[in-house]
């Protein structure tokens, strides 16, 4: 199973930004649509970003659309989420997480492979 590890969180001001970073482990990270999600204290989780694997096809929670950039880099097995403009409700811990179905997932269950999880904590 491949493992993922998450970076780059950490303690913003509103209108900051930060750039999470998600390496993976093997050889295959080419193989998989990847995805951002994050969780806020007592609220589900729920989907940010997806890219498939070739990292030309993109999509976003309209929430955070024009601020956000899901990127990879398949050379390096890491994925990237450039976050701009960072709001209080932007907080939450952040996952990402590896597909193994359709070219672009943005649903949670379709998800088999997640990171731990790195928190961003966005305050005035």
């Amino acid at each position: 199973q491949v493992q993922l590890v998450e970076s780059g969180g950490g303690s913003v001001r509103p209108g900051d930004s930060l750039r999470l970073s998600c390496v993976a482990s093997g050889h295959t990270f080419n193989r998989y649509p990847m995805g951002w999600f994050r969780q806020a204290p007592g609220k589900e989780r729920e989907f940010i970003a997806a890219i498939n694997v070739f990292g030309s096809i993109t999509d976003y929670r309209d929430s955070v659309k024009e601020r956000f950039t899901i990127s990879r880099d398949n050379g390096k097995s890491t994925l990237y989420l450039q976050m701009n403009n960072l709001k209080p409700e932007d907080t939450a811990v952040y996952y990402c997480a590896g597909a193994i179905g359709p070219p672009i997932e943005i649903t949670e269950r379709g998800y088999a492979f997640w990171g731990q999880g790195t928190q961003v904590t966005v305050s005035s």
